[in-house]
């Protein structure tokens, strides 16, 4: 299949395919005479599993990881529960560290009037005067 129907079977954009190609995340594959990429269903697999990993919020590089994992056979699953919990932890203190933003944002925004007078609290905290 060309790379218009393997994003569309894999659920990303053409342009993403090339990217992860370009980063060196998926392996160039064979080419036409013409020059158009050539993919098969092993690709589309491996272009899904990029894809939900990055659902997940996994970075870059730590799917290039997951996918060193996914293809290595002898991996103990140990390493992969590791890897997830790890990246579980991340996520957990990146919505805390969201939370707190939203807390102080909304406190500022308590306590501004908003009508015609120019001070407000949201623009002086910004500005650190408040």
């Amino acid at each position: 299949m060309n790379i218009g129907e393997a994003a569309r079977h894999a659920g990303v954009s053409a342009k993403m395919i090339r990217h992860y190609e370009q980063i060196g995340l998926i392996a160039p594959v064979p080419r036409t005479d013409a020059g158009y990429r050539i993919y098969g269903e092993r690709e589309v697999h491996t272009l899904r599993f990029i894809r939900r990993a990055r659902d997940l919020g996994f970075s870059v590089k730590a799917i290039g990881q997951l996918l060193a994992l996914w293809q290595d056979r002898n991996r103990a699953s140990a390493d992969v529960k590791a890897f997830a919990l790890a990246h579980i932890e991340a996520l957990n203190a990146k919505a805390a560290e969201l939370q707190a933003m939203a807390r102080t944002l909304q406190h500022l925004a308590d306590h501004c009037h908003g009508d015609h007078r120019p001070d407000c609290p949201i623009l002086e905290d910004l500005a650190g005067d408040g």
